[in-house]
């Protein structure tokens, strides 16, 4: 399973756009799809703080991620399942990252031992701490606030360190896939 953060990490810029401005990178739509053939499901989890501040609506959110949905699969890709925490920061809600609430809607739903699950995202103060709080594998991309989270950002998320720091999410998923195949050939066959 493979958690994966919209802004800064499948398109956007990294801040928390107008889903009638945000455009999927141009590699996103193939390493999703990697993904999925991959026998990986693909989960989108993001904090969408600016419906609950009123620059758009839930609604206007949810006709964005059906476009995003329809272009990926126009390059036969598709995402698993949808997490996004709605709420304003100040909410104090546990569904916002770096809160895990996400994570355990997704675990609940799948029954998932996020352990072995994978977050992918730009931001160190929120996916990586997340992730961290979860037990998943961490995997920062530099795209996005990606390097200001290596940077003038480190502080915010001093100790944590990434499993892998990814150029961009397909650099990423060709290490997950790679980590994978890596974990399936040490793992016992108990059917011997």
């Amino acid at each position: 399973m493979v958690f994966l953060d919209r802004d800064g990490t499948i398109g956007g810029t990294g801040g928390g756009m107008h889903p009638d401005e945000f455009t999927l990178y141009d590699f996103s739509p193939q390493s999703i799809r990697t993904l999925n053939q991959s026998g990986l499901k693909v989960l989108l989890f993001t904090n969408q703080t600016r419906v609950g501040r009123g620059y758009f609506s839930e609604k206007q959110l949810l006709m964005g991620f059906n476009r995003m949905k329809a272009e990926l699969k126009s390059h036969s890709a598709f995402l698993d399942d949808i997490f996004y925490c709605p709420h304003k920061p100040d909410d104090n809600c546990f569904c916002q990252k770096p809160r895990i609430g996400l994570l355990l809607e997704a675990q609940r739903k799948y029954n998932l031992q996020l352990e072995q699950c994978y977050v992918v995202g730009d931001t160190g103060s929120a996916d990586m701490i997340a992730a961290e709080t979860a037990g998943a594998k961490k995997v920062l991309v530099k795209t996005g606030w990606g390097i200001n989270s290596l940077t003038s950002h480190r502080y915010t998320w001093k100790g944590i360190d990434p499993h892998y720091i990814a150029e961009d999410l397909m650099d990423a998923v060709n290490w997950i896939v790679n980590d994978c195949q890596k974990d399936r050939k040490e793992a016992p066959n108990d059917e011997l």
